[in-house]
C-alpha cells in the first residue's frame, strides 16, 4: 500500500509541477508567490486530511501534539517544515522557473532519495546494501546523463493557450 501512495504522490507533483512551470514560465508570477500559493491551497486541504484521517483511522493521524518532545519538535519544525517544507520547496520553484522541468525534475527527485539512503543509514540505522548502492549509481548516472545533455530551447505554449 505504501508502494501505491508513493506512485500517486509522484503523479501528483509530476501533474502538478508541469502546472507550475507553465505558469512560470509566462512571466506573470514569480517562484515565491507560485511557492505560496501553493502552500495556501495545500495546508487546509492537508488539515481537512488529517481530521479525516483522526476520525476514521485514529491510529493513523497520531497518538496526539503532547506526546511529542523537544527533539521530536525540532525534527519537525526545522527538519520538515523549514528544510524540506520552505527551502526546498523554494529552491525547487526557483529551478523550474529558471529552466525545463523535465531537467529539473528529475534532478530534486533523484538527489532526494540518494540523500534519504544515505542519511537514513547514517543517522537512522536504516540497512545500506550493495543492491540500494548500485540502484543509486545507476539512477544518479541516468540524472547526470539527463542534466548535462545539450539545452533545448524551453517549449512554449500556443499565443491562446497561453492567454487562458
Amino acid at each position: 500500500m505504501g508502494v501505491l501512495f508513493a506512485v500517486l504522490a509522484g503523479l501528483c507533483w509530476g501533474v502538478g509541477e508541469v502546472c507550475a512551470r507553465a505558469v512560470l514560465h509566462t512571466g506573470k508570477v514569480g517562484p515565491f508567490m507560485a511557492v505560496a500559493i501553493r502552500s495556501s491551497i495545500a495546508l487546509p486541504l492537508i488539515w481537512l486530511a488529517f481530521g479525516l484521517a483522526h476520525r476514521m483511522a485514529p491510529s493513523a493521524a497520531g497518538r496526539g501534539l503532547g506526546t511529542l518532545g523537544t527533539k521530536e519538535w525540532l525534527l519537525l519544525v526545522v527538519g520538515s517544515g523549514v528544510i524540506a517544507g520552505a527551502a526546498a520547496m523554494i529552491c525547487f520553484y526557483v529551478s523550474i522557473s529558471l529552466g525545463e522541468v523535465s531537467r529539473m525534475k528529475p534532478i530534486a527527485f533523484t538527489v532526494a532519495p540518494a540523500a534519504a539512503v544515505i542519511l537514513g543509514a547514517a543517522f537512522l540505522g536504516e540497512s545500506l546494501t550493495l543492491r540500494k548502492v548500485v540502484a543509486l549509481v545507476l539512477v544518479l548516472s541516468g540524472v547526470v546523463l539527463l542534466a548535462s545533455g545539450g539545452h533545448s530551447k524551453p517549449a512554449t505554449l500556443p499565443q491562446d493557450a497561453a492567454s487562458t
